[in-house]
């Protein structure tokens, strides 16, 4: 079984290209989610979230104040790597698991924002990159949680350029006005199913 990353800078829509490959029958990892899920129950993230950016940083119910977090560690390049450091082992070891139960599959997909500036990209057999022009980034972010474009760019500014992840990836998807999504998932798919880069 082939291990395939996914990845795309925010708003690039790769969350939308996941759903493509699993309406082919191919089993997708959202690392992103699976993190948002630890931060929520597993007992050693959520203890070291606190120790690093304190008590605040999970409301009266314990559930990760998502907003505050981000705008904590977005401001701070150490706390977000330290974050970091937290978060990705534990999400590595929750994919092994995954990736465990799905071996009757000829390939899966593990999703994540930062498969390259994080280097997950070399634990995978195959990357796909899915990129977009940049309006159209922030455009979709914008409707989808309301942020300010100043927001927007900030995240993207912590995120690799597409010109920078594009010489790392085997298989690039144009997801714009000008390209069919569906085409280019189908060709990739056969691709993957037939061990052809």
């Amino acid at each position: 079984m082939k291990k395939v990353g996914i990845t795309g800078g925010i708003g690039s829509g790769k969350t939308t290209v996941c759903a493509l490959f699993k309406t082919l029958g191919i089993p997708v990892y959202n690392a992103d989610e699976r993190a948002k899920w630890l931060m929520n129950h597993d007992a050693d993230v959520m203890r070291s979230v606190k120790e690093l950016i304190g008590d605040e940083a999970y409301d009266s119910e314990q559930m990760a104040n998502s907003k505050l977090i981000a705008s904590i560690v977005f401001r701070d390049k150490k706390l977000l790597d330290a974050l970091n450091q937290i978060i990705h082992p534990a999400v590595a070891k929750d994919g092994e698991s995954w990736y465990a139960a799905q071996q009757a599959h000829a390939y899966v997909l593990k999703e994540s924002a930062l498969m390259f500036e994080t280097e997950i990209y070399k634990d995978m057999d195959k990357n796909i990159l899915v990129i977009s022009p940049e309006a159209l980034r922030i455009e979709r972010v914008r409707a989808r949680d309301h942020s300010s474009v100043e927001a927007i760019k900030e995240r993207m500014n912590h995120q690799m350029s597409d010109e920078e992840k594009i010489p790392l990836a085997d298989y690039i998807i144009h997801n714009d006005t000008d390209h069919s999504l569906i085409e280019q998932v189908i060709v990739i798919h056969k691709k993957l199913l037939n061990d052809e880069i």
